[in-house]
């Protein structure tokens, strides 16, 4: 794992797996679209003038029992099918392997602590700190509540707490980590251009969808434009390192620079995000994913006249890593 925060293969596990399947969902996390309700117990009154969106359920309460039975039925195995009903249906694998993953490498008496409970609506939401692979995160699992059944519904590591908006009217929201926005930016962006991807394909095939990815003129003129006082080819393997860790939040690290050759090591979100988000492993194949990323670089560096080889090292999940070696073109 990389020191420095911001590589997708630092980020809790499976970033509760579900967090970035829709990217709407990401808006929604432990919130729903909450009536204004009155604070529940085991919350101090909110501040005068303060938007409560969120009711807090009291730990003694029916809702925590929901909670109970699931960590019964995640020890004996994991819910029966029939106790899914995801947001949406294609969800539903993804989910059950999440849940199994979890299961496998459970600390069984973190599950048995109190959680915080959030109901909002029909929803049960449980809020509780795990850990997993050395590293502890707090998760939300959502449960939808039917006439006192329970079907899980969802489970999620990111949470934007706009539940606790200040007075109105303001122009501040309470926020999220920037690695957490990083990985909101990169999820919802490759969501997207993987969609604009196969719809491509299947209009035009495969070949005129990759090619619409080669950004590198662009890419290069930003590079000599912007980094002005800088030879033109060294420019462009410094605005790289400077995009890619400053704007797109990935951990990079220079490692040779000079007129015939430029070494560029890269943990990035975008190989991160295919292990975490299932809908990307639904969509478009690793291979073809690869091959975007590679058509995108290749062709950058042609503009900037580099020849580029990718070396990818596969450290818990593939291409977690990447060796970006640029050579002087003939």
């Amino acid at each position: 794992m990389n020191a420095r925060r911001g590589s997708g293969a630092s980020r809790p596990l499976i970033l509760a797996g579900a967090a970035a399947l829709i990217a709407a969902m990401f808006m929604t996390s432990c919130g729903d679209k909450a009536d204004l309700e009155e604070a529940g117990a085991g919350e101090a009154p909110p501040a005068a003038g303060r938007v409560v969106l969120t009711k807090i359920a009291g730990p003694g309460g029916e809702d925590l029992a929901i909670w109970k039975e699931f960590v019964a039925a995640m020890r004996s195995g994991g819910p029966a099918a029939e106790k899914l009903r995801p947001y949406y249906e294609d969800l539903r694998e993804p989910i059950l392997g999440f849940l199994k993953e979890m299961r496998g490498k459970a600390t069984w008496p973190e599950w048995d602590k109190t959680p915080k409970v959030f109901r909002v609506q029909e929803h049960v939401h449980f809020l509780i700190p795990l850990t997993f692979d050395g590293r502890t995160a707090e998760y939300c699992f959502t449960f939808l509540d039917e006439g006192g059944k329970w079907f899980f519904r969802h489970l999620e590591a990111i949470m934007i707490r706009l539940d606790l908006t200040g007075p109105l009217p303001t122009s501040t929201f309470p926020d999220v980590d920037e690695e957490t926005k990083a990985h909101i930016r990169e999820e919802t962006s490759w969501s997207r251009e993987i969609r604009l991807f196969n719809l491509l394909a299947e209009l035009k095939g495969k070949d005129f969808a990759f090619d619409v990815f080669k950004d590198g003129n662009g890419y290069f003129l930003a590079a000599k434009t912007w980094v002005p006082f800088v030879e033109p080819r060294k420019a462009f393997i410094l605005y790289t390192c400077w995009e890619q860790a400053n704007l797109r939040g990935n951990t990079v690290t220079l490692e040779k620079l000079d007129d015939d050759d430029a070494v560029v090591r890269m943990s990035s979100y975008y190989f991160g995000l295919y292990k975490a988000s299932a809908h990307l492993a639904q969509q478009v194949s690793f291979e073809d994913y690869t091959r975007i990323f590679e058509t995108i670089w290749k062709d950058r560096a042609r503009a900037a006249g580099w020849s580029l080889e990718i070396e990818y090292r596969n450290e818990g999940f593939p291409a977690s890593a990447c060796v970006l070696r640029f050579k002087r073109a003939a």
